[in-house]
């Protein structure tokens, strides 16, 4: 697949070289009866940040990006403690490899399962929902871990509902641990998207310019996409970024 190439290129911008010079291996996935192995990958930890990087929020809350698709029901892969699944519509779920995660959701009124426990649940129905996300997670698989997962979470999206992936530009990549597997860009998140049969409607930096990624840790590369069906037409981008 196209994301198995080292690419110095972006497909809508110019990208910088994957930080660091040696090449980084992916953690060992523990999964544990169908969950996608990817789902359980270990993400990383919040640091302390210093300097310009104080002033905007290290895990920015993506519903403004949400609301750029129209989403209402997302499903949200790798949601942490909920701070994004919080702002989500009514009847949005979350999905996280750790349990006590998963549990500090459900003490704030959230719905939130570990990948077992979703697949399991009565959530995981076709098309159940409007909008699948996934931020600061990509970054942390391999090649083959990422098509498992779009792979096991997309067909939950209704056809004509928006994709949202979302991964650290170079500052937020060289703060990130455990240590990424390998820096994830607009061409990487585009060839990714077209393998799991989605159609990219946009890529763009937020929430600065793409020259503040070498600086600003929350600065990341969004791509939009579409889940395709038929009869379904194209949503319209009308949330100014």
């Amino acid at each position: 697949m196209p994301g198995r190439t080292d690419s110095s290129t972006a497909t809508d911008s110019p990208d910088a070289q994957p930080p660091g010079s040696d090449p980084r291996t992916a953690p060992a996935a523990c999964s544990t009866g169908t969950a996608p192995a990817a789902s359980t990958a270990r993400l990383p930890v919040d640091r302390a940040r210093s300097g310009l990087a104080r002033l905007l929020p290290d895990r920015t809350p993506y519903r403004r990006q949400l609301r750029r698709i129209g989403a209402g029901r997302v499903l949200e892969i790798g949601c942490g403690q909920g701070d994004t699944l919080a702002g989500c519509a009514p009847g949005s779920v979350g999905v996280d490899h750790d349990p006590q995660s998963v549990e500090r959701c459900r003490t704030r009124g959230l719905t939130a399962y570990t990948a077992d426990a979703f697949l399991a649940g009565p959530h995981a129905r076709p098309g159940a929902f409007d909008a699948l996300l996934t931020a600061h997670v990509l970054e942390h698989l391999d090649d083959e871990q990422v098509e498992e997962l779009l792979r096991a979470y997309v067909r939950y999206v209704r056809p004509g509902g928006g994709v949202l992936l979302i991964t650290p530009q170079e500052a937020g990549h060289r703060a990130a641990g455990p240590a990424p597997v390998r820096f994830t860009d607009f061409h990487l998140l585009r060839a990714f998207a077209e393998s799991a049969g989605l159609a990219v409607r946009r890529t763009y930096s937020h929430p600065l310019p793409r020259p503040a990624g070498m600086l600003l840790r929350s600065n990341a590369f969004v791509l939009v996409a579409q889940v395709l069906g038929e009869g379904v037409g194209r949503f319209t981008d009308t949330v100014p970024r």
